[in-house]
């Protein structure tokens, strides 16, 4: 049973996590866990990991699924969307406010240094979040074999993200024995509440691509963001780490609406602020409608791609909470369901060693070129333009981060400092 929950309690509660959600999805569910299942009790401890595992089954941040889910069972509807949305708002607003601060502060030394460190951090961020996935999710040569090729699928053959992922669930959903087990449990009216979230949701969802498509054309830079984002939604399987290897190496070698360097600035942005990480989304929106502003002033359409991005990433995996809510009970038991959700995170473990390898090339050093050979792509960096600042910078990171066990805002700070005094005395 879902104890009573005044309502206005719900919302400080979900204000203060959305506050107050640093260190990527795992601080945020652990935060969550604390509040909502210690400290308030409102969610038992089994039904909140059985709620966990339907929300890593679908696509979008687990973190704010979660939230959703759970205040879908405090309050319905409202009480979904309030915990949707103050989980997302708070970190959105700061970093609108900081991606001003980044196009603005260009050519300040401080600002450039400070950037310059968190970039080394980031790098180690990512191998961190390599190792820690890795060893949670690779448990039998099959999942170890899946890893790898979808390595190779996405370094070597630039085989699309979302492919990879279609391909590992149906080889986890195939290879998993079906199993009979107690009939599961039934929400009566559920199909109709699925089909009144789907109809409601996909409308909410897609009408400011259709008006930005009607009132700008589709070959605007706005129209690009939403077609881009809303896609990216629908196959955002494997948590943000995954995502962020097809956004980056779409947004800065397919569109061209930043660097790579830019792109790991971001990345360093979005893990020193609170909410969901998969927020640097909304940096990128920001960037490409400033530098591409007509017919609006850079600010404004900087902060309508920003909104823009942040709708379309957020809105439909909160509508498929909202779709989906009445059927968990009945998948608790579906092994084939688990055995492809295994089979995604065995595959995304090797899309991030990916991102992992393409963020160092890009900040060890200052140029890599892309060299193509029929089906392959690989990368070739100039080794004489290795950063030797950098790559000390990256080795104290990783001591910091993997060797000394010193927590992510720690290490941040700590390299933004050292980034500023290497950018002002070497």
């Amino acid at each position: 049973m879902v104890p009573p929950v005044a309502f206005a309690e719900a919302l400080r509660v979900w204000f203060k996590i959305g506050c107050l959600g640093f260190g990527g999805p795992a601080g945020q569910i652990a935060l969550m866990h604390r509040i909502l299942v210690d400290e308030k009790k409102w969610v038992e401890e089994s039904r909140y990991l059985h709620a966990l595992n339907f929300c890593m089954l679908l696509p979008g941040p687990e973190a704010q699924k979660l939230a959703t889910y759970v205040g879908w069972l405090l309050h319905g509807v409202r009480g979904g969307l309030a915990a949707g949305i103050l989980f997302v708002l708070p970190g959105a607003l700061v970093m609108l406010g900081v991606s001003f601060l980044y196009v603005l502060g260009t050519g300040i030394p401080a600002v450039e240094g400070a950037l310059f460190g968190i970039k080394a951090a980031v790098l180690v961020i990512v191998v961190e979040a390599l190792l820690r996935i890795g060893r949670r999710a690779l448990k039998s040569r099959l999942l170890y074999g899946l890893a790898a090729l979808a390595f190779i699928g996405i370094f070597f053959l630039d085989l699309p993200f979302p492919l990879i992922v279609a391909i590992a669930a149906l080889i986890g959903f195939l290879a998993t024995e079906k199993k009979e087990g107690p009939p599961p449990a039934v929400e009566p009216g559920r199909w109709r509440a699925f089909w009144c979230a789907l109809a409601v949701g996909l409308t909410l969802w897609l009408a400011p691509t259709a008006l930005v498509l009607a009132a700008l054309g589709p070959g605007h830079v706005l129209a690009d963001v939403a077609a881009f984002f809303s896609k990216l939604a629908v196959v955002s399987f494997g948590g943000a780490y995954a995502l962020l290897a097809y956004m980056a190496q779409e947004a800065v070698e397919g569109y061209r609406w930043m660097s790579a360097a830019e792109m790991v600035d971001g990345l360093g942005l979005a893990e020193t602020l609170p909410g969901p990480l998969i927020k640097v989304t909304q940096f990128v929106g920001f960037l490409a409608a400033w530098r591409d502003a007509a017919p609006f002033s850079p600010p404004a359409a900087g902060v309508l791609g920003a909104a823009l991005t942040t709708w379309v990433t957020f809105a439909f995996p909160m509508m498929l909470i909202f779709a989906g809510a009445p059927f968990v009970e009945s998948l608790r038991a579906n092994q084939r369901l688990s055995g492809a959700l295994a089979a995604v995170t065995a595959a995304v473990v090797g899309v991030i060693l990916n991102l992992t390898l393409w963020f160092a090339l890009h900040v060890l050093f200052a140029r890599v070129e892309v060299v193509r050979a029929g089906p392959l792509r690989a990368y070739a960096p100039d080794l004489a333009t290795l950063d030797w600042r950098a790559a000390t910078l990256a080795l104290l990171a990783a001591a910091l981060m993997l060797r000394l066990h010193r927590s992510l805002l720690e290490t941040v700070a700590v390299m933004a400092l050292l980034g500023i005094l290497v950018r002002l005395f070497l």
